[in-house]
């Protein structure tokens, strides 16, 4: 059994105009100015309230908890109205059924709760596809191992027969804290040599690249 773990925001999905105007919801709540959209990019795939401390260092724990609870209403109320869009990159379906073709399983690993993810994987038919999803809600968030960790065991995959993919360096160090490897995503919120510094076994910049990157990272299927 083989096993292909994507991270959700900025590999299978474009968030960022919605993740942006949450976390400015989400600081105004607490009279706060809005934070730099490209700060607010760099954080993402992070746990939500890891993410606010990163962009208010000085902040004391309570407000980080205060602005991430109003990011998730913020964002909440946004999805369901349909106010901001998180369209699938192009080529993903495509991708996704090569690598079933090529009989590889499919997992998520992500900063998103699992409502959150759930809700997106809906809206653009994929919850199915998925044998595995990992939030950070659930289990401790990335750069932690342990999404790969539960998504290998769920899976019932070993560690060499798996990949991660992922825009950031901490779906990298994710995958390179439990032993994994990694292809890194150009389309994100990281630069690709950020990616490679940070460990990613190769880069790939569209989605017709990502099944020959991801299988020549797997172990052959045995033939009889």
């Amino acid at each position: 059994m083989r096993l292909a773990i994507f991270d959700c925001d900025g590999t299978l999905v474009d968030s960022q105009h919605a993740i942006v105007a949450a976390m400015t919801a989400g600081f105004a709540a607490e009279g706060l100015a809005a934070p730099d959209p490209a700060l607010v990019r760099r954080v993402v795939g992070l746990p939500l309230v890891g993410a606010v401390a990163m962009l208010l260092p000085e902040a004391d724990p309570a407000l980080h908890e205060r602005v991430a609870e109003a990011y998730k209403a913020a964002f909440f109320q946004n999805r369901t109205s349909g106010r901001y869009l998180e369209p699938l990159y192009p080529g993903v379906r495509e991708a996704l059924d090569a690598l079933e073709d090529a009989g590889v399983l499919l997992g998520i690993a992500t900063g998103k709760s699992r409502r959150g993810l759930v809700a997106i994987l809906e809206h653009h038919g994929l919850l199915d596809r998925f044998v595995t999803l990992q939030t950070s809600d659930l289990v401790a968030g990335k750069p932690n191992p342990d999404m790969v960790i539960h998504a290998l065991s769920e899976a019932g995959v070993e560690r060499e027969a798996a990949v991660v993919i992922g825009d950031t360096t901490f779906d990298v160090l994710m995958a390179r804290n439990a032993r994994v490897r990694c292809v890194g995503v150009t389309w994100g919120y990281h630069e690709g040599a950020e990616l490679v510094a940070a460990g990613a076994n190769c880069l790939v910049d569209s989605y017709a690249e990502v099944p020959s990157a991801v299988l020549g990272l797997m172990p052959s299927v045995a033939t009889q």
